[in-house]
């Protein structure tokens, strides 16, 4: 269901095998409930904010409210927009993108999730592939980045995959434990290429 004063709700990208686009209801219904199944392994914390700590149904109705709470946020200078990631029919998991001042710095922040369930299978790659195409092919962007924890192996894979280089480290607190963060951004070939389509 589109809006004529909310253009952002017709957003869709399509890659080989997902369609990322702007959520309905049901999608996000889908979303808390693969949110609730598990993200992750029980044992690790790949997020800064440790949202998926939370009991099942706590996980599932703050999906929906992040979500919310992102579309009655959004401005230009400071905007958030998470899409949710549909493999034949079945939402597996969503994808983020946001930048504050874009107008003025042209660098976006990237950052996504799978159901558990749906790790190891490439679906990571595509989603942030599809991102980064609309930040440097659709919207100019001059730069991306994104960040991981240095114990999260598959999402440093995907910046591996996709031809990040690092951009430096950063300590913060994960379940009352200092953490490395490592910072990365693509290289300037991936933006190059992604820009000219």
């Amino acid at each position: 269901m589109t809006s004529p004063h909310w253009p952002l709700s017709g957003l869709s990208l399509r890659t080989p095998r997902l369609e990322l686009r702007w959520p309905s209801l049901a999608d996000l219904d889908a979303l808390g409930s693969l949110a609730a199944e598990g993200v992750h392994d029980p044992a690790v914390q790949p997020f800064e904010v440790p949202w998926t700590d939370a009991p099942a149904e706590e996980r599932a109705r703050g999906t929906l409210q992040f979500h919310w709470s992102q579309w009655g946020s959004w401005s230009p200078s400071d905007w958030s927009l998470s899409l949710v990631a549909d493999l034949d029919g079945t939402i597996v998991g969503s994808q983020g993108m946001g930048a504050k001042e874009f107008a003025i710095v042209g660098e976006v922040h990237t950052g996504s999730w799978l159901g558990q369930r749906y790790h190891g299978q490439g679906i990571g790659t595509e989603m942030r592939a599809a991102a980064l195409h609309l930040a440097f092919a659709g919207l100019g962007a001059t730069d991306a980045v994104s960040g991981a924890f240095a114990d999260n192996a598959s999402s440093l894979r995907v910046s591996e995959k996709l031809g990040y280089q690092a951009d430096g480290i950063e300590r913060l607190a994960a379940r009352g434990q200092v953490t490395i963060t490592h910072r990365l951004r693509p290289r300037r070939s991936f933006m190059i290429m992604a820009r000219n389509g």
